[in-house]
C-alpha cells in the first residue's frame, strides 16, 4: 500500500449516508439512501460547504447511495464542481481508493465511498492511533474526514471530522 504524495494537498472522505435495507430481490448496488440519509447527505453536504470545504473534484462509487450523496454535495456546493463517477469505487481495497487519489493532480479531491474502505484508507493517510483517537467509534454514515498534507512532517493529518 502506498501512501499517496501532494497533489491533492487535501483529501475528503465521505462515507455516503444512511442507505435503505434492500427490497427482496434488489442488488446491494441499487440501494438508495434512506429518508434519513437524504437528510444526513443534505446537511453533511451544507455543512461542509459553510465550512468552505470545496473540493475541485468529487470522486463517487457509482453505487446509487453513493450517487445520491455526492448529488447532495453537487447541490450545495454548486454547478461547477465535478463529479466523476467511477466503478471501482464499489467493493474497493484501500489500495484502490488510495491509487485514484494518488492519480489526480487537483489540489482537493473528495471520495464519496463506502465502508469499511473508507474507514481503512482514512487509517492508512494518518495512522492507526490517529484513526482510533479522532473516530474511537468508527466511520458514520454521512461522516466527511478532511485531511491535510502537512509538508513540514511529510505526513497526512486528519484537519476535521464533520457529522450530521
Amino acid at each position: 500500500m502506498t501512501v499517496p504524495l501532494p497533489p491533492p494537498n487535501r483529501i475528503y472522505l465521505l462515507r455516503h449516508a444512511e442507505a435503505a435495507w434492500a427490497d427482496p430481490g434488489q442488488r446491494d448496488f441499487d440501494r438508495p439512501l434512506n429518508e434519513k440519509g437524504f437528510g444526513g447527505a443534505e446537511i453533511i453536504a451544507d455543512k461542509a460547504a459553510d465550512k468552505g470545504y470545496r473540493p475541485d473534484l468529487v470522486i463517487s462509487s457509482t453505487a446509487l447511495r453513493c450517487r445520491d450523496t455526492a448529488g447532495a454535495v453537487h447541490r450545495a456546493m454548486g454547478v461547477a464542481l465535478d463529479v466523476l463517477y467511477v466503478d471501482a469505487l464499489y467493493n474497493a481495497t484501500v489500495d484502490t481508493y488510495l491509487e485514484i487519489v494518488d492519480a489526480q493532480d487537483e489540489a482537493a479531491v473528495m471520495l464519496v465511498g463506502h465502508n469499511p474502505t473508507m474507514e481503512q484508507t482514512l487509517e492508512a493517510l494518518i495512522g492507526q492511533e490517529a484513526m482510533v483517537g479522532a473516530l474511537p467509534g468508527g466511520f458514520p454514515t454521512a461522516g466527511l474526514a478532511v485531511v491535510d498534507y502537512d509538508a513540514s512532517a511529510a505526513v497526512w493529518r486528519l484537519a476535521d471530522f464533520v457529522i450530521v
